[in-house]
């Protein structure tokens, strides 16, 4: 599995190193103060809790910023399953630097973690290999890089990375250009002018007949916006697999269950991926 579709390392580098900067701003004074300026440790990453780990790459990056001698050895794979009292891995080098980069290479570790153990426990909740769990734009500001990387590593895939690499239109751009149909043929005399993918929401069934009617060779995805069961099955025999059809609204791991049995639904996006997840609990202890 791609982990890295969206992983541009440049921009990683610049996030983390503004994360660096914002922790350590003038000087580590506690270290400066405490440690010898040549002092050597080792620090285990130990877990203490199930799930999946996830951000083991930004993690070796904050360390290489810090001090390119710093060495990391992991025992665990991008994606894998951890156990509680698991060794993910050994980091070794100087004290000062490890200890100028633990809090925010952990607080990445962590927040990446959790997320992709939530992605693969509503993959597996879900139970339907047909259909796919992704995310959505409800991510941490400055922070969507690597959240949208822990879900690829949880086993989901990612939406738009942003307002930039699709055409997503909804309920507020229908209002604004006086309904579907109208937005429709706005559409179709300028889509050709963007070459992005195109989606459009719908509300009800009666919207989804008109795109299903007008939407052709313009549309390639319908989002399901809170419908009922009953009416996103009959929704599925409408569209027949004419358009990939995406399923949005309010789903979780509370109730991603219920959608378990459907079938002609290609997607289910899911803001709880990321908006409120809570980070795996993982511990850098010094070990010498």
């Amino acid at each position: 599995m791609n982990y890295y579709r969206h992983f541009n390392k440049t921009e990683a580098e610049r996030l983390i190193r503004q994360a660096l900067k914002e922790d350590i701003g003038k000087g580590d004074v506690t270290s400066n103060l405490l440690i010898p300026e040549k002092s050597v440790s080792k620090a285990e990453l130990l877990i203490k809790e199930n799930g999946i780990i996830a951000g083991l790459n930004i993690f070796r990056t904050v360390f290489s910023i810090l001090d390119k001698s710093i060495k990391i050895n992991f025992y665990k794979k991008e994606g894998e399953a951890v156990y509680k009292n698991d060794i993910a891995g050994i980091v070794k080098g100087n004290t000062r630097k490890l200890l100028a980069g633990e809090r925010v290479a952990l607080n990445i570790l962590q927040r990446m973690s959790g997320i992709a153990t939530m992605t693969a426990k509503i993959t597996q909740r879900l139970n339907n290999p047909s259909i796919k769990i992704i995310d959505t734009r409800k991510t941490t500001p400055n922070f969507r890089l690597f959240e949208k990387l822990a879900v690829t590593a949880g086993g989901g895939e990612n939406h738009r990375f942003g307002l930039y690499d699709m055409i997503l239109i909804k309920d507020n751009h229908i209002e604004a250009n006086g309904g579907i149909s109208n937005t429709l043929r706005i559409l179709k005399k300028k889509y050709r002018s963007v070459k992005c993918r195109v989606e459009i929401e719908v509300k009800n069934i009666s919207e989804l007949k008109i795109v299903l009617t007008e939407g052709i060779g313009i549309v390639d995805r319908i989002m399901l916006d809170n419908f009922s069961k009953k009416d996103i099955t009959i929704a599925a025999k409408l569209n027949n697999g004419l358009y990939e059809l995406e399923l949005s609204g309010g789903i979780s791991f509370d109730n991603v269950n219920k959608f378990s049995n459907l079938k002609g639904v290609n997607y289910i996006s899911s803001g709880s991926l990321t908006h409120s997840v809570n980070s795996l609990d993982i511990s850098f202890n010094f070990i010498t």
